[in-house]
């Protein structure tokens, strides 16, 4: 399996770096994709050089997407038709679509989240109709989260999703 995660400028780092992290080391293989350019520059300064830009890739190379948030970045993504169009691809065939923080709204926007409970950052969440507070909602192939510090609760859901056999070493590995 292969999932996706674009990074626009302004992205959180935590949300993106600890997510690709733990999902590497669950076994799922992860493009790290600029939206507009190889290096990203995140909400706090770091740097990320991104292993594919968005016009090397095309959905049905991917089994999911992850959205990372951070203020600008969600924004950033939302204004990115590339981005939209993978998101809405992905879904449509059933393929994991998950997004922290911000950019749940994303999904909401776009039909996503549709008759789908999710959660979000909790400052946003009049802009989700089903909003739950909780850390990590998990709806058929929905996964959402709430920020930064519920980051590699996340992760470990999406690798719930793909290796449910791997999830539990992985989530006493990482003293979780």
């Amino acid at each position: 399996m292969r999932l996706m995660v674009p990074l626009a400028e302004g992205f959180e780092e935590i949300e993106a770096v600890a997510v690709i992290d733990v999902l590497r080391r669950g076994g799922i293989k992860v493009d790290v994709v600029g939206i507009e350019d190889e290096v990203v520059t995140g909400r706090n300064g770091i740097r990320v050089l991104c292993d594919k830009t968005i016009s090397d890739v095309k959905p049905e190379d991917y089994d999911g997407i992850v959205l990372p948030g951070g203020n600008p970045g969600y924004k950033n993504l939302e204004n990115n038709q590339q981005v939209l169009n993978f998101v809405k691809a992905l879904n449509n065939k059933g393929k994991l679509v998950a997004a922290i923080c911000a950019s749940p709204t994303i999904l909401e926007k776009i039909g996503i989240l549709e008759g789908k409970k999710a959660t979000c950052y909790p400052m946003m969440k009049d802009k989700i109709k089903n909003f739950v507070d909780e850390r990590v909602v998990v709806d058929k192939n929905v996964i959402t989260s709430q920020g930064p510090g519920t980051a590699i609760e996340f992760a470990l859901e999406i690798v719930r999703f793909f290796n449910p056999g791997v999830y539990e070493q992985l989530r006493k590995d990482l003293l979780v």
